[in-house]
């Protein structure tokens, strides 16, 4: 994919990132805090430390991500060279991003890094690995109906519209209903594109979901760190 920088964030692929429990809480704006939360899986977790700190925290927490099936040490290489490209194509893009809750372009780079040493201690661990992490991908999930009180996707579904379509994208969310159970909720974020536009089909998407059982609806971020960023998707079921 191929794009004017001043339209959006270049990308050719999926990105792997590092995220952390603060930014997750923030993104969402679930309450994460603490056993309250329940069973909870974070998809396209990528090297976030979301699901190291969500346990150290109590919370009962789980990731998917194809890149699940790489063995630590290149996870934590490939996680390592992305922070450093997208902090050069941050450089360029720094007067459209919202730093107001990192402060500079620097800190966001040292949150990265230190969110993925988290996450390579806990991906590290053996014992860890098996019982938290799926090498797993959307829109098939390897778990059964109902097992998860909040699913949450971040930085994933909408983002990539230019490389997956309407159908994939109708699947993706329908599954995530699928494994949340009956009084959950799944939450997406954001719902704007890499070229900084809406989902192109949402309107179609919110009509499969309601067909589903699901109650869906858009909630305020408090991260909208990317421009027009500023909603996420919930999905109540």
């Amino acid at each position: 994919m191929s794009m004017n920088t001043k339209q959006g964030y270049e990308q050719i692929g999926v990105a792997v990132t590092c995220r952390g429990f603060e930014e997750y809480a923030r993104m969402f704006g679930a309450d994460l805090r603490g056993p309250a939360a329940g069973r909870v899986l974070d998809i396209a977790g990528g090297a976030s430390s979301f699901t190291a700190d969500a346990e150290a925290a109590g919370i009962d927490a789980y990731a998917a991500d194809p890149r699940y099936a790489l063995e630590s040490e290149a996870l934590v290489r490939e996680a390592e060279g992305e922070i450093a490209v997208s902090a050069a194509k941050l450089e360029k893009l720094r007067d459209r991003y919202d730093f107001s809750y990192y402060g500079s372009l620097d800190r966001h780079r040292a949150g990265r890094e230190a969110s993925l040493r988290r996450f390579a201690a806990h991906y590290g661990d053996p014992v860890k690995r098996a019982e938290r992490y799926a090498a797993a991908s959307l829109p098939r999930l390897p778990y059964a109906d109902g097992r998860f009180d909040l699913v949450l996707c971040s930085h994933f579904l909408f983002l990539y519209e230019d490389q997956f379509d309407e159908r994939f994208h109708r699947e993706a969310v329908l599954e995530m209903m699928r494994v949340c159970k009956r009084g959950g909720a799944v939450r997406i974020y954001p719902i704007v594109s890499l070229r900084w536009t809406p989902y192109a089909h949402m309107d179609a998407l919110l009509d499969a979901v309601r067909e589903a059982g699901g109650t869906p609806g858009f909630y305020a971020s408090e991260l909208p760190f990317i421009p027009g960023s500023e909603l996420g998707l919930f999905v109540n079921l």
